[in-house]
């Protein structure tokens, strides 16, 4: 059974996390809206749609900065208590600032469990309804690209002709063992066209080793053909940049089928760590908000200790920002560049937790 003093903390606690969350989540809506409103005055759609979509957006973009909701709950959490005395009466009763902290580390890392086991599952489910929703507004599903187990499948529309694509391998540049079929508009066929080889680094693929099938059954060969299309190596890739539309185990199939096709799934890897990572970033950002808090108590001005907190969660942002790039271009391992950070942070909450447990 929960101590009263327990039970005060955690109530304390959680009160200043929903109320912060709740303020973070309307600024992003109104700051979202505005984004969306210019979407809709582009794509001539009706303005509740923009609400709509930013209602949508707005869970995903959260998740984002959760730790650093928690760095400013913890925050407010102390100055709630230390207004009123009651962090001294803590200490005159034998709570140390010890236990104080390791009760928010507690209830920091259930808040991470249930963010990461079920929150991140829901944002990313309407980040794919918001990313479905955008694209059917602005190309009215004109062109289509996934990828499966067997590879990368295109759907793209030129003029009168349908074209539906087929690559066993894919990197940014280079589509290998392709398949393009073209029907006409009443879905009749038209040609079929094979290469062992296509360079897409423009839209303008040039194709190796061609074979042309026409709807009579006749074939001709090729070295090499010139295929005009919307999309090159960079579009294609950037229509697999949004991971977090994608739930966890979605995640893993993607990387699954990146790797058959020889596609790079260093993005993917980087995306789970750190969704792995986050209920440890939410401990240490909580343990770092009460260490600067209880440091910068005596100060009389209470916008100093806001900025000073914002400070620090910029130098942490870039921290993260920094070696996840070096990760990406393959500088730093996948796995230091996501988890590195966090021992920084964690070296550096074990150095302030003794000092503070000192006073």
């Amino acid at each position: 059974m929960l101590k009263k003093y327990q039970s005060y903390i955690y109530t304390i606690f959680l009160k200043n996390f929903f109320i912060i969350s709740l303020i973070f989540f309307c600024l992003i809506i109104v700051i979202n809206f505005f984004e969306e409103v210019r979407f809709s005055e582009k794509t001539n759609i009706d303005i509740y749609y923009s609400i709509y979509l930013s209602l949508l957006n707005a869970p995903s973009l959260i998740f984002e900065i959760f730790p650093f909701i928690f760095l400013i709950t913890v925050k407010a959490f102390y100055l709630n208590l230390d207004d009123r005395n009651e962090i001294k009466i803590l200490n005159s009763n034998g709570i140390s600032n010890f236990k104080v902290v390791l009760l928010l580390v507690i209830i920091s890392t259930l808040i991470g469990i249930f963010l990461l086991l079920f929150y991140y599952s829901f944002s990313s489910s309407l980040k794919s309804k918001y990313l479905d929703l955008k694209n059917r507004f602005s190309n009215t599903n004109e062109y289509l690209a996934v990828v499966k187990d067997d590879g990368l499948w295109i759907k793209e529309e030129i003029e009168n002709s349908v074209y539906f694509i087929h690559a066993e391998g894919f990197d940014e540049s280079n589509l290998k063992l392709i398949t393009i079929t073209e029907i006409d508009k009443y879905y009749n066929s038209k040609n079929t066209i094979f290469a062992e080889k296509a360079n897409i680094t423009s839209k303008n693929w040039y194709l190796e080793n061609v074979s042309i099938i026409d709807n009579s059954g006749i074939k001709n060969d090729y070295k090499s053909l010139v295929y005009n299309s919307t999309f090159n190596g960079e579009i294609i890739s950037s229509l697999f940049s949004n991971l977090n539309s994608l739930n966890i185990y979605e995640l893993h199939m993607l990387s699954n089928s990146y790797s058959k096709i020889g596609y790079s799934n260093t993005d993917i890897k980087i995306h789970l760590n750190k969704i792995y990572s986050m209920p440890f970033f939410y401990i240490l950002m909580t343990v770092l908000g009460f260490i600067i808090i209880n440091k910068l108590k005596n100060f009389n001005s209470r916008f100093f200790v806001i900025i000073f907190g914002i400070f620090i969660s910029v130098i942490v942002y870039y921290l993260n920002y920094f070696s996840g790039v070096l990760g990406n271009n393959g500088t730093l391992p996948i796995y230091l560049s996501v988890w590195a950070p966090l021992l920084i942070l964690f070296l550096v909450c074990n150095i302030g937790i003794i000092r503070v447990n000192e006073n």
